[in-house]
């Protein structure tokens, strides 16, 4: 089936969500086991040690352990509110910041940041402005929680976006008015269906009947990512596997003899790798072996992973080239991998 098309279903008895693009999966997102704080969670966490000479400190969550960055000034026994940012590798604490988001489909509040403020990527002055007055309109002069207005706004309704507004900043005040000192769950984070209907852009058609998964066959595109082979146009085909340091991608040009074939099959590559990636939940550090090419295609591969993760939305950072022709990414581990799930 041609466009795109989004599915709300369960898999292997979790709440899961699957995009499809041009009938090929192109996201997909699954609940964590029950008790993994999910991403988005905000909590009241209690110091219970700082670690010198890393700039951080362990959090005690009412499940387990947290680790936050920047914890300048904190001490042992300190009560903060924090959000987690991510899923931990096993045996490792989950990431957290002090400075939690309240997110939805057309509007983000900001506490202690005030001012209104419209995505970049909405361009025109013209729809900026009346954003912009719809969320004065809404809430008045800016307090003490600001509000970014989210690219999906160009397209809603004035008044979704408007109870989108009201609905973040009155759970933004209200959250801020906890006094408690105990650790517990404050705000609980998006489960996979929620978390679609936030970020995924509006889709050609939306099936949610149960069963959806099965009559599609997205049930067997799930189990097919338990192989690492992704294969790509021209016959080309990559490897994609994780271990417990990274992340290694491994490009290969399959029965394609030409002289082009490894700058295609690199190519080829970035454009599939995005999707890869998503599916399977992977982040950390990515190590790619290109195919063989001349270092004066180095610039065109580049230029096709940039335009290949600009649209993505896990933030990923392009290291650059290694000396032995390797090239790296550092990608944000906010999703599960779903080798976890599936072993589990």
């Amino acid at each position: 089936m041609k466009g795109t098309t989004i599915h709300l279903d369960t898999f292997a008895g979790r709440l899961a969500a699957a995009r499809l693009r041009d009938g090929l999966l192109d996201d997909l997102l699954i609940a964590p086991d029950e008790g993994t704080p999910l991403l988005g969670a905000i909590y009241r966490a209690t110091v219970d040690r700082v670690v010198k000479g890393h700039g951080g400190a362990m959090l005690r969550l009412p499940e387990g352990t947290a680790y936050l960055k920047g914890a300048k000034g904190l001490q042992p026994g300190d009560s903060l509110q924090v959000q987690v940012t991510g899923y931990a590798e096993p045996g490792k604490a989950v990431p957290v910041t002090d400075r939690p988001l309240f997110k939805s489909r057309f509007a983000i509040a900001t506490p202690g940041k005030p001012g209104f403020n419209v995505s970049r990527q909405i361009r025109d002055d013209d729809l900026r402005d009346s954003l912009l007055e719809l969320a004065h309109d809404t809430l008045g002069p800016p307090a003490d929680v600001g509000l970014i207005l989210r690219s999906a706004a160009a397209e809603g309704d004035p008044d979704e976006i408007a109870a989108d507004i009201m609905a973040m900043t009155e759970l933004a005040q209200q959250v801020a008015k906890d006094g408690t000192r105990d650790p517990q769950l404050l705000v609980d984070g998006t489960d996979p269906h929620t978390e679609a209907w936030r970020e995924w852009p509006l889709p050609d058609a939306l099936y949610t009947e149960p069963g959806t998964f099965r009559t599609n066959g997205i049930d067997e595109m799930i189990e097919a990512l338990r192989s690492p082979r992704v294969d790509l146009p021209g016959d080309h085909w990559i490897s994609v596997e994780p271990t417990r340091a990274l992340v290694a991608v491994d490009v290969n040009t399959g029965a394609d003899a030409s002289l082009a074939a490894g700058l295609k099959a690199n190519i080829a590559t970035a454009r599939a790798l995005p999707a890869a990636l998503r599916c399977r939940g992977l982040g950390g550090q990515i190590v790619i072996d290109m195919a063989p090419a001349p270092k004066k295609d180095r610039r065109q591969i580049e230029h096709a992973l940039r335009a290949a993760f600009r649209a993505d939305p896990v933030d990923t950072v392009l290291a650059g080239w290694t000396p032995l022709g390797h090239f790296e990414l550092q990608r944000k581990r906010e999703r599960l991998p779903l080798h976890q799930i599936l072993e589990g």
